[in-house]
């Protein structure tokens, strides 16, 4: 008898066995197969091995990733925003009331890599500020529609009314932004000031730090536009006429006019494209009869954001003009291969036009920098990178918050290890929140 109890227990043992291998493939099929399934998978990214911007974790853990991605997930008819928000890890709730009473406007304008963007827009997200998105007329029809669904789950995130065919060094790179400013005065947001980034950005600061350093004595009433007097070496730019070629390139006229003298006797500036500006500063550049009519002279000029923003902000009359104003303002961390051995120690990644795109060991120069954002940032070639300093920066975004911090918006967590392999619920029940 107990040998046919044994025999008994191993059967209904093997049968329950059974009856769970099928029940899953069933599932498969019939469930996970289906394309609306399909949509819903997420696949977590591996965390990099080695991220010096984090350290190393404690004894007994490591870290786990929970930032995932997924193909095709905004090229549904729709899209569950709420869902979205948690898949996705967005900060859907206002941090701290210093950062509600200063709300930023942002400019991002994008051609590229979806992923990288989705990347930068949750980094920077804030239900109080308002963000203009200006892509390219030239990308492809799915990206716009994939943007399109995702500005469509914020009330505070818009695509520019008009956008332009931009050309790297062309006017059309300037006059997207002009666009978006045109839209982001008419916002029921009242920001406070407006910072431009593009697609392969990415922010060192959190929105509570980048409110403070807009605050900071320094910069509390002024526009932040890095540049000097026109250098002789730069004045090509200005003194002859160019034309965008194929929407791709910038080239002299082939009959190589020289162009007139810069209207209202303006003094070239030479700077950075990059910005901070003030909104009685934006509202100056849309309807002052001189930035209407230096934005005309600009139109045949090569890389004009490189002159026309750090110029206008050299005029006594524009609000919050920084007419002795410099390089300074730690407005982007980038290494220039120019400046090797002097301002960095190199690239660790690849330089593509001068700059360098970073990789993961150029981390640690890109924190100990502070400034506001880093560039550049390619997701194909070095994606390690960004995931790590999007980790770092994550988790000093949660530090600092005043409010209760929401499960869904860590990226990563420290995972208990001791119990993986005799728990197969170890890794989820084990997790170690950071502070």
């Amino acid at each position: 008898m107990p040998q046919l109890e044994d025999a008994k227990c191993s059967f209904l043992f093997c049968l329950g066995i059974c009856i769970f291998i099928c029940s899953i493939i069933y599932l498969k099929t019939t469930v996970f197969d289906t394309p609306q399934a399909k949509s819903r998978i997420l696949t977590c990214r591996p965390f990099p091995q080695h991220c010096p911007a984090l350290g190393h974790s404690r004894n007994g853990t490591r870290w786990q990733s929970t930032e995932c991605h997924l193909e095709g997930y905004f090229m549904a008819p729709v899209l569950n925003c709420t869902q979205m928000w948690s898949d996705f890890h967005f900060i859907t709730r206002t941090l701290s009331k210093e950062e509600e009473e200063y709300p930023l406007a942002f400019i991002i304008t994008i051609h590229k890599e979806l992923e990288t963007f989705v990347r930068l827009l949750r980094a920077i997200y804030a239900p109080h500020n308002v963000y203009c998105i200006h892509v390219d007329r030239k990308a492809p029809e799915d990206y716009k529609k994939s943007v399109r669904l995702l500005a469509g789950c914020f009330d505070n995130v818009f695509l520019a009314t008009v956008s332009e065919r931009v050309t790297y060094a062309g006017f059309s790179r300037l006059q997207a932004d002009i666009n978006c400013m045109s839209d982001l005065v008419k916002s029921s947001v009242r920001w406070r000031k407006v910072i431009n980034l593009c697609g392969q950005d990415f922010p060192i600061q959190s929105n509570l730090e980048l409110v403070r350093y807009m605050q900071s004595k320094e910069w509390r009433d002024r526009n932040m536009t890095p540049g000097i007097k026109q250098p002789k070496d730069k004045r090509y730019r200005t003194e002859f006429q160019y034309v965008e070629a194929d929407d791709s390139y910038v080239v002299q006229h082939k009959r190589g006019h020289k162009k007139s003298l810069p209207p209202h006797n303006l003094q070239i500036y030479f700077g950075t494209a990059y910005y901070s500006l003030t909104r009685a500063f934006v509202q100056f550049v849309l309807e002052s009869p001189v930035a209407k009519d230096f934005l005309e002279w600009s139109k045949d000029t090569f890389s004009p954001d490189e002159h026309y923003w750090v110029t206008l902000n050299h005029i006594k009359d524009a609000p919050g003009s920084h007419l002795n104003g410099g390089w300074e303002g730690d407005i982007r961390a980038i290494k220039w291969k120019d400046q090797e051995g002097t301002t960095h120690n190199g690239c660790k990644g690849h330089y593509i036009r001068d700059i360098c795109i970073y990789s993961i060991e150029d981390i640690p120069w890109i924190i100990n920098k502070e400034s506001m954002f880093a560039n550049k940032f390619g997701i194909e070639t070095f994606p390690d990178a960004l995931h790590c300093l999007e980790q770092w920066h994550r988790l000093k975004v949660l530090q600092q918050a005043a409010v209760p911090i929401q499960p869904s918006w860590h990226l990563a967590h420290e995972i208990d290890t001791s119990q993986c392999c005799n728990n197969t619920a170890g890794l989820k029940s084990n997790l170690l929140y950071p502070s």
